[in-house]
């Protein structure tokens, strides 16, 4: 199963990354944990010129973070899903869509057949948006990178973006309230990956 994490800065999807991938171990499945950009070496060296580069062009950036993506599905994400494990990845392709679409101004179509490429038509079995007021994200306190250094106008249209993606694929996303307690997020992300777990078991059994 592929599971991706997203939503907009501060969320807490590093957090619940962490807690959700030691429940299911705990459960006797093999995880892997990841992240974009920059699961790779190729992914970590593009990572740093993608968060710290004072002056990057908005195309440059799509294009940088599209090289990460092909690289990570290539060198991780289908080997370890060809293994037979879970993978947690925090962020993958919605988030181009959305902060290179919502956010820099993008068309959606094309970023969605960029994204196409990139993974070779990989997708995420389930995502779990963790939703956050950008005000609440901003006040936990971020990273100080490029992307946290947006104005807050930019965070708003981020989250906004997100949001209506799920509401376009309702059966691949589920919505998580980000501003409760991580371990009331924890539990409500638990439940759901093991209820998909469970109904893909059957699925196979029945075969």
């Amino acid at each position: 199963m592929f599971i991706t994490l997203e939503g907009p800065e501060g969320a807490g999807k590093s957090t619940l990354q962490r807690s959700l991938a030691e429940a299911l171990r705990q459960a006797g499945h093999e995880v892997v944990e990841t992240r974009e950009p920059g699961a790779t070496a190729t992914g970590h060296a593009l990572r740093q010129i993608l968060l710290e580069s004072p002056t990057l062009p908005a195309r440059a950036e799509l294009f940088l973070f599209l090289a990460d993506r092909a690289n990570h599905v290539d060198e991780l994400i289908r080997p370890a899903l060809f293994q037979g494990a879970i993978v947690i990845s925090d962020r993958f392709a919605d988030s181009t869509v959305v902060y290179q679409g919502d956010g820099r101004g993008f068309d959606r179509d094309a970023l969605r057949a960029w994204n196409h490429f990139a993974t070779g038509g990989l997708a995420p079995d389930l995502t779990l948006l963790l939703d956050l007021d950008p005000e609440v994200g901003i006040a936990r306190g971020l990273k100080g990178d490029r992307m946290d250094q947006e104005p807050l106008e930019f965070h708003r249209r981020i989250r906004d973006g997100f949001l209506r993606e799920a509401e376009q694929e309702p059966d691949r996303w589920v919505v998580l309230d980000a501003a409760r307690p991580a371990a009331e997020v924890h539990q409500a992300a638990l439940s759901v990956v093991q209820g998909r777990l469970s109904s893909a078991a059957k699925n196979l059994s029945n075969s």
